[in-house]
């Protein structure tokens, strides 16, 4: 079966995702890495024939195809899959919610158990060692209660799922009294991959075994909206439901990524997504010691430093960075000193040009360890030094929505800024506490539809809380800073929407006159 993950911004235009698999998963990328004693996986040695010299791909696909596996899953289920459950309540043994609860427990009794039913999935894998450790995607494994592992030559082992990540979609098989002659592939590089590099899919494609595919890497570094580790090598060597878990190869017969998910059928073709190799080679001491992966975490919201707000912290409009809006309390960020509007540009000497990559460094920081970001604040660069903590199992809430109707209590004086086209009041304590909103600002009572603000996200009932990264407590403190912007400058905000901060970069247009004073 199909899964499709929607959200995929190519162009402007949306696409639908779908999970390379029979099963439903997803994919994301990052963690730590812990030197183990000996290391679970080899490489390829410095010799290795690359596949130009032949004058075919099948010596490659001979040599590899040993090593490829078909992983059949079983799953049990507690009731038909055309039968949907009631909903459970919170103290009975199956019991409904509510008077129908009640109903039928009155008239039928306490529900019996349900019989047991099994689905079943097909999915890829690869031996990367001599013990019988297969990769794989966690959405092929993941859910699985019994699992089959078949190799090209017909042999047949049950396998034991070692360790898990949902959020890279990487799992770890191990077979059951596996033999010592397995055949394995070697993990190659895949930050050493170029956009038009050849690759090599090989799987189990709808059920066909051993099947192979080739293409080129059509793009690095691709967010499907998966997660917070996106970080997708995008080929159009031919993925399809099935494939999921099975290896991507370079030409020299290395692994590269390891196969997740594609584009729908039905919205275009030859678009498929791998989890680049190196992000597993992270996560494998863990999931064969632990089962699970730790994560370095900071505890600060980020967000991709535009042109825009670039301009808005003085800075040229080139620079790339990930722009600090929120710095969580009691955190290792706060600790450390990282303020409010900083712009990390920086992990330990590796450039940061978008928020993932901040994102996806930090996680692969073991936690307790140190990292030193680089920052730039009031447009001087500096280093500082975070200790990160232990990434939380679960993510922050989703941002709030404003109320509707906001202003309460009694009217305050109000000041118009044309220049932003926005009516503000001054914030009073009812407000405040109506919004949940802690400390000052100024209250955006209106947002004119066609005005600079509304075209930049404000929004009826954000609280303005600073302007070009002076704090505002009122109305005409905004006014009067704005009123020094001119036309085509970017008037910087730091506006509060319930819990959440967040800068908003407002363009003046062109046409606008300076305000009189």
């Amino acid at each position: 079966m199909k899964r499709f993950l929607a959200g995929i911004g190519f162009a402007t235009v949306l696409v639908a995702i779908t999970l390379a698999c029979s099963r439903q998963g997803r994919a994301d990328g990052g963690a730590p890495a812990a030197a183990p004693a000996q290391q679970l996986w080899h490489e390829a040695a410095a010799a290795t024939t690359p596949a130009q010299a032949f004058p075919s791909l099948a010596p490659l696909i001979k040599q590899l195809k040993p090593a490829v596996v078909n992983i059949s899953i079983s799953t049990v289920v507690k009731s038909h899959p055309r039968i949907p459950q009631m909903p459970r309540g919170p103290g009975g043994q199956g019991a409904p919610e509510g008077p129908w609860g009640d109903f039928f427990e009155r008239y039928f009794g306490q529900p019996r158990d349900m019989p047991e039913f099994r689905s079943s999935a097909l999915g890829s894998g690869f031996i990367i060692n001599r013990d019988g450790f297969v990769l794989t995607n966690n959405h092929v494994v993941g859910e699985a209660t019994e699992i089959k592992v078949r190799l090209a030559d017909g042999r047949e082992f049950a396998g034991k799922v070692v360790g898990k990540d949902p959020p890279t979609d990487v799992a770890l098989v191990k077979l059951e009294k596996a033999p010592k002659d397995l055949p394995t592939v070697p993990l190659g590089d895949s930050d050493a991959l170029e956009q038009g590099d050849f690759v090599l899919a090989l799987g189990n494609p709808l059920g066909l075994r051993e099947s192979a595919s080739f293409g080129i890497v059509s793009a690095k570094d691709r967010t499907i909206n998966a997660g917070p580790f996106d970080d997708f090598i995008q080929t159009d060597a031919a993925i399809n439901p099935g494939n999921s878990g099975g290896p991507l190869f370079n030409m020299k017969g290395e692994v590269i990524g390891i196969n997740t998910a594609i584009v729908s059928p039905q919205i275009g073709q030859g678009i498929g997504f791998a989890v680049p190799i190196n992000l597993a080679k992270q996560l494998l001491p863990q999931l064969e010691k632990g089962g699970k992966v730790a994560r370095g975490y900071l505890g600060v919201t980020v967000r991709e430093l535009t042109p825009d707000l670039a301009q808005g912290f003085g800075l040229a409009t080139s620079t790339k960075g990930a722009l600090v809006e929120q710095v969580m309390p009691k955190t290792p960020a706060a600790k450390a000193g990282i303020k409010v509007g900083d712009i990390v540009v920086g992990v330990n000497g590796k450039p940061v040009e978008v928020p993932g990559q901040l994102t996806r460094s930090v996680a692969a920081v073991a936690p307790g360890s140190k990292v030193t970001l680089t920052v730039l604040r009031d447009a001087k660069k500096l280093d500082v030094e975070v200790a990160v903590a232990q990434r939380p199992d679960e993510e922050m809430l989703a941002r709030g929505e404003a109320p509707e109707e906001g202003e309460g209590g009694a009217a305050a004086p109000e000041a118009k800024g044309p220049k932003l086209g926005v009516r503000l009041q001054a914030l009073t304590p009812e407000v405040a506490r109506e919004l949940k909103i802690d400390g000052e600002g100024v209250l955006v009572a209106e947002v004119s539809a066609d005005g600079p603000a509304a075209a930049a996200g404000m929004q009826r009932g954000d609280v303005i809380v600073e302007v070009n990264r002076q704090a505002v407590s009122k109305p005409d403190q905004v006014a009067r800073i704005v009123s020094k912007a001119k036309p085509g400058d970017v008037v910087l905000l730091r506006v509060r929407r319930g819990p959440n901060a967040t800068f908003v970069p407002v363009r003046i247009p062109e046409e606008a006159a300076p305000e009189k004073k």
